[in-house]
């Protein structure tokens, strides 16, 4: 039995497939024909696959995020984290992030013979069509009792490629969401890094140690929301 540990390698996808960015992480190479091959793809807001079509069957299942997939004279779908995609060999279609939302999904191809032949079509048009709304509740935190909030400071922070933020506290809470890129994060009592990506969220306790904030190779751009108290200002101390 072989167990592989993240962080995996990921490359960027190929602009001839995707308009946007987005990234693929392989778990499971093609083997010798026919066989099944098995990718996570994440895409941040906005981005997409072109129309194209798969000799073998296809099937998508959200692993975080919500994004949006349609087939060929269908409607645009919006599909979230748990949500399964079958799509049937020869069939044209597309599938990516929300316009506003970023999306992972794992990628379940059966290659009939070797190699995998897909044709690619034009980009996406969505011309105006609105797919349905979806509201998921992906952190629901209490705050302590002596922190009357009357104010919330957000924002948008990016990291460059490699940068470190280095070990700090704040002297408040902080909530946080990845929008693109992905970060090694180690935070309080946790036992070691993890890698939060597109979709993740994460809560920091006032005054809790961040050991690791280091953006990945593509660097990290993540909303911060601060609740702050009546002329409380938002500060980081280094450790």
């Amino acid at each position: 039995m072989d167990i592989d540990r993240p962080p995996f390698a990921r490359t960027v996808a190929s602009d001839a497939w995707t308009t946007g960015p987005a990234w693929i992480e392989s778990v499971v190479p093609p083997g010798p024909s026919p066989s099944t091959q098995i990718d996570s793809v994440t895409f941040a807001p906005g981005a997409r696959t072109r129309w194209h079509r798969h000799d073998g069957e296809q099937v998508l299942v959200v692993t975080a995020g919500v994004g949006l997939v349609q087939c060929e004279g269908g409607p645009v779908e919006a599909i979230r984290t748990g949500d399964r995609v079958r799509i049937k060999p020869g069939e044209w279609h597309w599938h990516g992030a929300g316009t506003t939302t970023s999306m992972t999904h794992l990628a379940i191809e059966q290659l009939p013979h070797e190699g995998d032949c897909a044709e690619l079509g034009e980009p996406v048009e969505l011309s105006g069509e609105v797919a349905p709304v979806s509201r998921v509740i992906v952190l629901d935190q209490e705050l302590p009792d002596d922190l009357a909030v009357r104010r919330v400071e957000v924002r948008r922070i990016t990291i460059e490629p490699n940068g470190v933020a280095g070990a700090h506290v704040h002297n408040g809470p902080v909530f946080g969401s990845i929008e693109t890129g992905s970060v090694k994060y180690q935070a309080g009592d946790d036992d070691e890094p993890r890698i939060l990506q597109p979709g993740d969220v994460f809560y920091e306790p006032a005054r809790d140690r961040i050991s690791h904030f280091d953006a990945q190779e593509q660097g990290v751009t993540f909303l911060a929301y601060f609740p702050l108290a009546s002329g409380q200002e938002a500060t980081l101390d280094m450790l």
